[in-house]
C-alpha cells in the first residue's frame, strides 16, 4: 500500500487548467506587445525553456525523493531483517 496520499481528480483537472492558462495568458501577451517579431519569438523562446526547466526541476526533484524512500525502505527491511536474526540466536 502506498504510504502516501494520491491527488484527487479535481486537484489535478485545477492543476492542468492553470498551467494552460498560465501559458496560454503569457503567449496571448507576448503576441500582444508592440515589440518587433524578433522580440516576441526572443520572449515565446524564452518562456518554452522556463517551463522545460520547471518540469525538469520538478522531475529531478521527484526521482530524488522516491530515490531516498526505496533507499530507506532498503535499510528498514535490512534492519528488521537483522533485528529477526538476533532475537532467534
Amino acid at each position: 500500500m502506498n504510504d502516501h496520499a494520491l491527488n484527487s481528480p479535481a486537484w489535478i483537472f485545477f492543476t492542468y487548467i492553470n498551467f494552460f492558462i498560465g501559458i496560454g495568458i503569457t503567449l496571448m501577451g507576448i503576441w500582444l506587445m508592440e515589440v518587433t517579431l524578433t522580440m516576441k519569438g526572443f520572449l515565446a523562446m524564452g518562456l518554452l525553456l522556463s517551463v522545460s526547466a520547471a518540469f525538469n526541476l520538478a522531475k529531478t526533484l521527484r526521482d530524488e525523493h522516491e530515490a531516498k524512500r526505496f533507499h530507506n525502505r532498503i535499510d528498514e527491511a535490512r534492519t528488521e531483517r537483522l533485528l529477526r536474526d538476533v532475537e532467534g540466536t
